[in-house]
Parts: C-alpha cells; structure tokens; sequence
C-alpha cells in the first residue's frame, strides 16, 4: 500500500491550502470556503471537514499575534461563551431541519446584505444591546456552525454593524471561529473520523496552510478599514453564492 497519495490529489490539496491559507490570512474568515472547492476533489467530505477545520485553526493561531490588538475581551466573551454552547445545539437540530433550506435562505441573506453594504454610503452603526445582542449574535453563529459549518458570517456581519476597524473586526471573528473550528476537531476525533488518511493530510495541509496565511497576512497589513470592508463583504457575497448552488444539488 502506498503511503501517499496519488501526485494530481496532492497537488489539488496543496492548490487548496495555499489559495484557502492566503484568503484565511487576509480576511480573518473564509478557510473553508476556498479549501473545499479543491479538497473535495481528492477526499471524502468526511476526512475534508476536520481537515479543514484544523488548518483553519492553525492559520488563525499563526497571526492572532498580528491582530491581538484589536481583541477586545469584554466584547468577546458574551459571544465566545455563546458560541461555544451553540454548536451542540446546532448538531442536535440536524435531526430535525433540513440542512438545503437553511443554506439556500441564509446565501440569498448574504448576497442582499453584501450587496446593501456595497453601495449605501453611510453604512448604518449598532450601538444598541450591549452584551445581550453580542450573546445572541454569538448564539446564532454557534448554531450555524453545528448544523452546517457556517460559523463565521454572523459574527463578522456583526463586528461590521458594530462599526470596529479591521483590527477589531478580526479580533471578534479569530476568536470565535477558532473556537468553534477547535470544537469541530474535537468532535471529529471523538466520532472517530481522523483516522490514518486525515493525518496524511494534515502533513501536507497544515504546513502549506501557514505559507498560505503567513503571505495573506503580509497583505492584511497594507489594508485600510475600507478596503478590509470590500474584502469581508466580497468574501460574504461568494459564500452566499456558493450556498445556494450547494442547496440546489
């Protein structure tokens, strides 16, 4: 038995953790979206999902010392704590709601928001809430996640009405999406699904990972507030795209 896997498979899995690992590195989000384009071409979506999962948090711990700056512990807990209880919630309700319908809404809400962002001038500010809305907020997310591994668009639409700088924005949407992607591994090893082909992976995801974030980042840091807003949003607007096609299958 071959200990690696065939030459074009690599070569589409290192494509994916290059092209996911600079996307992860610029925007803070992400990861999942670009990596399973290609991954899911060479793997099964069982050995896909952790996989991506655990690349996503290593890219994340790899430049939380870049944005450690803009976490900002009193506006992040309430939606840590929140998320963390529910991604079980959202796993538990996969038993009752259809996973098609969800994505297809939450993609069109997506796309709607993404493209009012674009082109209102003056977008509006929350101020309103307080810890509360950051909780539900972070509830929402969690439950997302559980059911279909769609962490990261409320919290980052959030931090965006919350009116924070790029900074600031990544430290709410890091944090958060590195908890539930660890939450994710976790419960994948539990599960049982990383077994010896996951690991194969993971050597060569991880590492091509972090070259991928680590020239994201260099990237990150010539942006302003405003270009790191096009950035978000064009990354919510492909999300929601992809959403709805994956939906229709």
């Amino acid at each position: 038995m071959d200990l690696l896997p065939p030459a074009g498979d690599i070569a589409l899995v290192v494509a994916g953790a290059l092209a996911a690992g600079f996307v992860n590195g610029l925007s803070g989000t992400g990861y999942a979206l670009v990596a399973l384009g290609f991954w899911l071409q060479a793997m099964s979506p069982i050995t896909a999902a952790p996989l991506t999962a655990l690349c996503g948090v290593a890219g994340h711990i790899q430049s939380l010392p870049r944005i450690w700056s803009g976490v900002r512990w009193t506006r992040l807990w309430p939606m840590l704590t929140a998320g963390i209880v529910g991604v079980p919630l959202g796993t538990l309700l996969l038993d009752h709601l259809r996973p098609d319908p969800l994505k297809a809404g939450v993609g069109v809400f997506l796309i709607v928001y993404s493209a009012w962002m674009a082109f209102v001038r003056r977008p509006p500010i929350v101020t309103g809430g307080g810890r509360a809305a950051d909780a539900a907020v972070g509830l929402v997310g969690g439950v997302l996640g559980g059911m279909a591994s769609l962490s990261g668009p409320a919290p980052a639409i959030w931090a965006q009405l919350r009116g924070y700088g790029k900074d600031e924005q990544r430290g709410i949407n890091q944090p958060f999406n590195m908890s539930v992607l660890f939450l994710a591994v976790v419960s994948a090893g539990v599960a049982g699904f990383l077994d010896r082909t996951f690991f194969v992976w993971a050597a060569i995801a991880v590492p091509t990972t972090l070259i991928g974030a680590r020239i994201g980042l260099a990237f990150y840091g010539r942006l302003d507030d405003a270009q790191f807003r096009r950035v978000i949003l064009a990354l919510l607007t492909l999300s929601g795209i992809t959403l709805i096609a994956t939906s229709l299958r």
